[in-house]
């Protein structure tokens, strides 16, 4: 099937695809990713294996139409949401599984009497 992959036209094959991948070991995936056998393969290695392209010539969206269209099953990886930034105070207490309290508040229960608290 013709593909094209970095404005270079490839003629690639389910099979050629197969055999080219024959013995390479994946690398660790962090982004989209082509399943080739039982193995998942990072998009840009693949691209980088069956073209013979260094992997900033070409997208990882142009590997996954092309493998798409070959059969492989493709997968991106969702967004992640955005982290929650904790202040060191709530870090630690969330370590020590205490819930977070301010400098402030520990004053306002010294003044209390034990009868009080």
């Amino acid at each position: 099937m013709r593909c094209v992959i970095a404005r270079f036209p490839f003629e690639l094959t389910k099979s050629g695809v197969l055999e080219s991948m024959k013995g390479i070991k994946p690398e660790p995936v962090t982004g989209d990713s082509v399943i080739i056998g039982r193995r998942h393969y990072p998009a840009k290695q693949v691209g980088q294996v069956t073209t013979r392209q260094d992997r900033r010539d070409f997208s990882a969206g142009e590997v996954l139409r092309a493998m798409a269209r070959l059969g492989f099953t493709c997968r991106t990886l969702p967004e992640a949401a955005p982290a929650r930034i904790e202040s060191p105070l709530q870090r630690a207490s969330a370590m020590l599984g205490a819930p977070p309290t301010c400098p402030s508040d520990r004053r306002d229960r010294r003044a209390l009497t034990p009868e009080q608290r």
